[in-house]
């Protein structure tokens, strides 16, 4: 009985282990109504405002910011690690960023990236 007990409580185990592991995939990827679709707009909007914008990220500043520039202004944006879902870009890519508008009292206006996907 202990036997089965310990082989059941392992496979469980590593059941969820192996869950933890696989990456979230999947969603709706189209255009967000009333998203602000320009840097300038992202600049001036509100604080959690949705944003979609298609540009370049130009280089990485450290501890998961990027700047970013849909080819007239500049933003810095944050993407966390487990966002980037697999897509790897470089300066010469054109990706759509998804995600909301951070503004802090402290820090200049940002963006929190929530989807980023090369621009097709």
């Amino acid at each position: 009985m202990k036997k089965v007990i310990i082989t059941t409580a392992l496979i469980l185990t590593s059941g969820f282990a192996a869950a933890k592991s696989i990456p979230a995939q999947g969603g709706f990827n189209g255009p967000i109504v009333n998203a602000q679709t320009t840097v300038a707009q992202a600049l001036e909007a509100k604080d959690d405002a949705a944003i979609q914008i298609k540009g370049n990220i130009t280089h990485s500043l450290g501890d998961e910011k990027y700047q970013f520039t849909d080819g007239k202004n500049t933003i810095v944006i944050e993407i966390d690690n487990d966002d980037w879902r697999g897509v790897d870009v470089t300066p010469n890519d054109t990706v759509v960023i998804t995600g909301s508008v951070d503004k802090d009292a402290f820090e200049d206006t940002k963006i929190d990236v929530k989807r980023i996907a090369i621009a097709g």
